[in-house]
């Protein structure tokens, strides 16, 4: 469940991969033990004598710092989920570019379970992945997700098989990050900013960028793997 203190060590851990980000060039985001996060940590939240925390603050102060720097990486994120998704836990694994879920597993917006809305943006990711209907559909009712609907409704990129999740996840994370990762930065702003900005905007944010990664080293070894017909060798630089 996530906590402060969770969402603390996930801070220091983005802290460190931007500390190393010239030598970072993908990062896995996965659970321990059987679920990859059952949502907030709700204990203690019920002690009729103590008032109730503002919901509100601890997004705004704790949350959505953390969610925008996933958003705002310098290289792929992949989510490896290896179990249950619930509430904030569904919002993190979607913030990913690239989900691998496990077949056993499912996806829950649990926040009407608990007298809640949706947050972690997730008001904004679901409508956008999986249209209004079934947005809205699976927030007023809260019920479980199976990996196998999820992938049918474009909702995550792959379902494994509970023993294949960590060869998949390396597989795709080695694919990434061997890859041009300034290019692939590049990439994933263009379609966090798709969703707000114009057809002019942002034909203007493509030229913006290529013109920044078509002055990178990565670009000229890739057009010379490509002329010299063999796979190129990316630094990411």
């Amino acid at each position: 469940a996530i906590s402060l203190d969770m969402l603390g060590g996930l801070t220091d851990a983005l802290n460190v991969i931007e500390e190393k980000k010239d030598d970072v060039r993908c990062v896995v985001l996965t659970g321990a033990g059987r679920a990859f996060c059952a949502g907030a940590n709700l204990q203690g939240r019920n002690d009729p004598g103590k008032k109730l925390p503002d919901a509100g603050a601890t997004l705004e102060t704790a949350y959505h710092p953390f969610l925008r720097r996933l958003r705002d990486l310098h290289c792929p994120l992949v989510a490896s989920v290896n179990g249950p998704a619930a509430g904030g836990g569904m919002a993190f694994a979607l913030m990913a570019d690239i989900v691998i879920a496990v077949r056993s597993t499912y996806f829950l917006q649990a926040f009407r379970r608990i007298g809640l809305v949706p947050d972690c943006g997730s008001t904004w990711q679901l409508p956008r992945l999986i249209g209004k209907a079934r947005a809205v559909e699976l927030s007023l009712l809260g019920e479980k997700l199976p990996a196998e609907k999820a992938l049918e409704w474009g909702l995550i990129n792959r379902v494994v098989d509970d023993a294949d999740l960590a060869a998949e996840t390396k597989k795709i994370a080695t694919e990434l990050a061997n890859g041009p990762t300034v290019a692939l930065a590049g990439i994933r702003r263009l379609y966090w900013e798709s969703t707000h900005n114009s057809y002019e905007e942002q034909l203007d944010l493509e030229a913006q960028i290529q013109r920044n990664v078509g002055r990178t080293n990565d670009f000229r070894e890739g057009v010379t793997a490509f002329l010299e017909k063999r796979p190129a060798k990316f630094a990411g630089r």
